[in-house]
């Protein structure tokens, strides 16, 4: 588990070592780097209410896509579409939107996302600008590709022990560590030079054969020094930059013929990277309640209570009360009191109409 630094792909921190232990308990671990200057992107796994409440302690915000069971309470709808709402005690702000993209073919491939975060202000962080900073969580991709296919070739670890696995995975972290570094000090002599156009495959081969080079001179004519190193990695990184980012996309199959997901395609993305010619965001306000269609009546017991609370807006009502309209038997348990504003909206305040405790119908 790792938080990397979007743009730069470089790593801020990195924990591992059973599989005995989550994901999110890994995620715990990482939280005491995070600081307030950070805004945290993360995947929908990560959206459980004590690792929220851990993440917004740091003082860090937070841009977390929901699981779609979510169903956070709608406190109040913002002019682009997203509403305030309260999680685990957090005052946070939701975004549904609906995204397209479009390829050079005409087809046509979207997802429905819905993002939870602490920039609750509409008019410094419009919901689409969120949407599209989103998209930036998947830099984080390319460096678990550079750590396992770049720098190992898909070889998995040598070592046969715990204690060498996690001499290994610190060595490979620290060699990527050190590649990113030198790439984005070569970037930044160049400036407006975007960090993502400096190609890792080349750093990393110009160090091996400086590493090579340096060996042979060391040999015949003695210690060269480290800026030898530094200096051939930044020029092969700035003469060899890629081109600006694409927009493209793919299927996101597993490359492995005995897994059950190499022909796992849901929304029938092409195979091959595509070219993206158009995105399209949607942002949907939450359905409120009572925004339903007056001539559609709700149905069913729920339609029921509903109308009988509609017609006492103004009083408190037991459910007890509740049952008797309705004609239901009530056992001697215990019930609880639920106020019409509780299940149909807003209603009218009557500061004359008779309140009722529990202490009216002892148990």
């Amino acid at each position: 588990m790792t938080l990397c630094e979007t743009g730069t792909r470089g790593l801020i921190a990195a924990v591992f070592g059973s599989a005995s232990k989550g994901e999110t308990d890994y995620a715990h671990d990482l939280i005491g780097h995070l600081t307030p200057d950070m805004l945290l992107l993360a995947d929908r796994a990560f959206d459980g209410n004590e690792l929220l409440a851990d993440i917004a302690a740091q003082g860090t915000q937070f841009l977390i896509r929901a699981t779609g069971t979510r169903r956070p309470p709608v406190l109040a709808l913002l002019p682009d579409g997203s509403y305030l709402t309260r999680i685990a005690g957090l005052p946070l702000r939701v975004i549904e939107a609906e995204i397209h993209s479009r390829t050079a073919d005409g087809g046509d491939f979207g997802g429905t996302y819905r993002l939870l975060t602490t920039l609750t202000n509409h008019r410094t962080d419009p919901a689409d600008h969120l949407v599209r900073l989103y998209h930036e969580r998947w830099e984080i991709e390319i460096t678990y590709l550079a750590l396992r296919h770049t720098l190992l070739k898909g070889r998995v670890l040598r070592s046969k022990d715990p204690v060498g696995l996690n001499q290994e995975m610190w060595a490979l972290l620290t060699l990527y560590q050190a590649l990113r570094s030198v790439m984005v000090t070569a970037v930044e002599t160049m400036p407006g030079c975007d960090p993502d156009r400096a190609g890792f495959t080349v750093a990393l081969e110009a160090a091996r054969d400086t590493v090579v080079s340096l060996v042979t001179t060391t040999a015949v004519i003695g210690p060269s020094s480290r800026s030898d190193l530094v200096g051939h990695i930044d020029a092969r990184v700035l003469h060899t930059l890629l081109p600006g980012r694409r927009m493209r996309l793919s299927a996101r199959i597993v490359k492995c013929g005995t897994s059950r997901y190499n022909i796992w395609n849901r929304d029938g993305r092409p195979r091959a990277s595509t070219p993206i010619t158009t995105i399209e965001i949607t942002v949907h306000p939450p359905a409120l309640p009572g925004a339903q269609d007056p001539s559609r009546p709700l149905s069913g017991r729920w339609g029921q209570v509903c109308r009988l609370l509609a017609e006492n807006s103004n009083q408190a009502m037991h459910t007890r009360d509740i049952a008797r309209h309705l004609g239901l038997a009530t056992s001697g348990r215990p019930l609880i009191s639920i106020t019409a504003q509780s299940a149909i909206g807003p209603a009218t305040a009557d500061s004359s109409a008779p309140r009722r405790t529990p202490t009216d119908h002892p148990p």
